[in-house]
């Protein structure tokens, strides 16, 4: 049964699901785009977009927040697609990708450089193209 709970989280854990174990900034308006464009001129910015329906992108998140080790490189952003489609779509069409869930993706210079979904979410691939 724990093995099951290290998959797919209790229901407690289910219930905090909003308030993720990083120090995420939450992406909930669309004009915050255009602040992680502004920002990735400085520091790159890592945008997780989440499905809170899904299990397997509750998976790949909580994987990643286990591997993530390098808070200071990157300016992460979580979105909530089920409660901000909008947003995502808006992420889709202004970066060039793909809708996909789960995804993440590395802004650098105002421009998606590296994005990747599902199971090729993976925080130490994500430090090499930092």
């Amino acid at each position: 049964m724990s093995f099951l709970k290290n998959i797919f989280g209790s229901s407690s854990e289910d219930q905090n699901e909003s308030t993720p174990k990083m120090n995420w900034n939450a992406l909930t308006d669309l004009e915050q785009l255009n602040e992680i464009v502004s920002l990735s001129n400085e520091k790159p910015v890592v945008i997780f977009k989440h499905s809170t329906r899904c299990s397997i992108s509750r998976m790949a998140l909580k994987q990643f927040e286990n591997e993530f080790n390098f808070p200071d490189k990157v300016t992460p952003y979580f979105l909530d697609l089920i409660a901000h489609r909008e947003i995502s779509n808006d992420i889709a069409s202004r970066f060039g990708v793909m809708h996909q869930s789960p995804q993440l993706l590395l802004i650098k210079e105002g421009k998606s450089v590296y994005d990747v979904s599902h199971s090729d979410i993976d925080a130490e691939a994500l430090k090499s193209k930092v």
